[in-house]
């Protein structure tokens, strides 16, 4: 397998402490989240009192629907659009798409590696894989910690279907693959990880921060929809137990356009540093 794919393998050993890391952390950080809407009811941390969260707070839960953050399946959603959970994304995202073509063509060693055999197009589908494949293994984590979680509290498993939990883990890799999609793009015709990293982050904080206030002021409304945030809900889908599929879509279809980019600005660039 690793004859096979040497530049997919070599791309996750370069990395792998820094893969290793991210992955406990995640893995932690959504325990502590189960553990906390486990010992203390969401209504009691939020909405103490009768009062009821702002708007705006959907944002935090991971809704544009009904599901208030004062709520089990908007609680866990919190910790899938925490700003740690976006930091950890972010991290393996810009790492392995700035290190796709950009770093290569930054340091003088992208001619060296894009020889026969290995073309252009092997060159950035196998590192293309390495990044999935971390999405994935990142999502899958966060997903079976949250599935463990709910599975073991009567209470939890009430409020939560586990069908849920797997569609909002479901969503989350789309969310993933939004981000990968043009940040591999930016390094196919980038010069500088710096272009590719400040371009994922713009994705993820800005994104966030234009979501919430679309939510927050109805005159900022409109906005929404240029956001991945707008139709990344995993709190709604840890409510009804579904995948919002025409939000899926658009995720899938943006990551899917910035990969088809990002093969064909490759295919036409000059490479010389």
């Amino acid at each position: 397998m690793r004859s096979r794919f040497p530049l997919l393998w070599l791309a996750l050993h370069r990395r792998r402490r820094m893969l290793v890391a991210l992955l406990l952390a995640m893995v932690v950080f959504e325990a502590v989240i189960v553990a906390v809407a486990t010992a203390v009811p969401p209504g009691q941390v939020f909405g103490g009192g009768g009062r009821t969260p702002p708007g705006a707070f959907k944002a935090f839960s991971g809704s544009t629907g009904d599901v208030s953050i004062a709520s089990y399946p908007g609680l866990l959603g919190a910790g899938l659009v925490h700003p740690f959970w976006i930091a950890l994304q972010l991290t393996a995202v810009a790492s392995l798409a700035a290190a796709a073509v950009a770093a290569d063509v930054e340091q003088g060693t992208i001619e060296l590696l894009v020889t026969r055999p290995v073309t252009r197009r092997r060159l950035l589908a196998e590192r293309t894989a390495a990044l999935l494949l971390v999405s994935l293994v990142l999502n899958a984590a966060a997903t079976a910690v949250i599935a463990v979680g709910v599975g073991s509290s009567a209470r939890l498993h009430a409020a939560v279907p586990l069908s849920g939990v797997f569609a909002a883990g479901l969503l989350g890799f789309a969310f993933t693959l939004a981000l990968t999609g043009p940040a591999l793009a930016v390094s196919a015709v980038g010069r500088r990880r710096a272009q590719v990293v400040g371009v994922t982050i713009a994705l993820g904080a800005v994104g966030f921060a234009v979501n919430f206030a679309a939510l927050a002021w109805s005159k900022a409304a409109p906005l929404r929809f240029v956001s991945p945030f707008h139709y990344y809900v995993p709190g709604d889908a840890l409510a009804h137990g579904a995948v919002p599929w025409g939000s899926f879509a658009v995720l899938v279809g943006v990551g899917l356009a910035g990969l088809v980019t990002a093969f064909l600005l490759l295919e036409r660039r000059d490479l010389a540093p």
